[in-house]
């Protein structure tokens, strides 16, 4: 289930929060957006970068103990060598780029997104019929396209006959061709935490966003909107 559905279902749990820790208050706009169309059982989800970690983790628990070749990149701020097996590293302004071309299994990559929850795990990989390409890149978020028109939705690719990834994706509607969604997000107040933790930058990464998204949705044609509360 994707971070959205989630805070639409009040789930506010750790991998949510992960999702705002970099965001302080105000209004973020163009944000978690995403194309779905639907062919009988099938569905192809275009998306931002946000599902990145999302559509791998998913992918990941279908292949489980399994193995397959997995191929792209790690993104990280942070230095990775040493902690992480890969086959090259490349860096620009600060973002390092650890590349990954090996056969791994599902809990393989289920450990790498909780060693490094802040990286990128900007796998491509198949589980059956199940298809997922990602950019092997730092995605853009947040940012606009031309004219005013939506972002890009090219950071990641899946195609699923998953009902339950699907509907989780668009779940306003079960019988659809094809939708849009996007989502603004209103970021009202930092709650701070109750701890005894002396490091800021600790603290930070403790504290809750409280908030409401506004998710926008285009499906068939038919546009409407709903907001959604949230602290997390």
């Amino acid at each position: 289930m994707n971070f959205i559905k989630k805070i639409v279902d009040k789930n506010f749990d750790e991998l949510v929060h992960l999702q705002f820790q970099k965001f302080s208050k105000g209004t973020f706009k163009n944000r978690a957006v995403f194309k779905v169309k639907k062919n009988k059982n099938k569905f192809t989800i275009n998306s931002t970068g946000e599902f990145i970690n999302e559509f791998v983790r998913a992918m990941a628990e279908k292949l489980g103990s399994e193995k397959t070749q997995m191929t792209g990149a790690v993104i990280a701020t942070s230095d990775l060598t040493g902690k992480l097996d890969f086959k090259e590293k490349k860096q620009f302004q600060g973002v390092k780029r650890y590349l990954i071309d090996t056969e791994m299994s599902g809990d393989d990559a289920i450990k790498l997104l909780n060693d490094f929850p802040k990286a990128i795990c900007a796998l491509s990989f198949e589980v059956g019929t199940d298809k997922l390409k990602v950019k092997p890149k730092a995605p853009k978020m947040g940012v606009p396209g031309k004219n005013g028109e939506l972002p890009k939705t090219d950071a990641c690719k899946l195609i699923t006959t998953d009902a339950s990834i699907g509907e989780s994706f668009l779940f306003e509607k079960k019988d659809f061709k094809s939708a849009e969604v996007n989502h603004t997000f209103f970021i009202e107040k930092v709650v701070m935490p109750d701890t005894d933790e002396e490091d800021f930058a600790k603290i930070r990464e403790l504290a809750k966003k409280q908030g409401t998204i506004t998710r926008v949705t285009k499906i068939d044609d038919v546009e409407d909107s709903k907001e959604y509360k949230f602290i997390a």
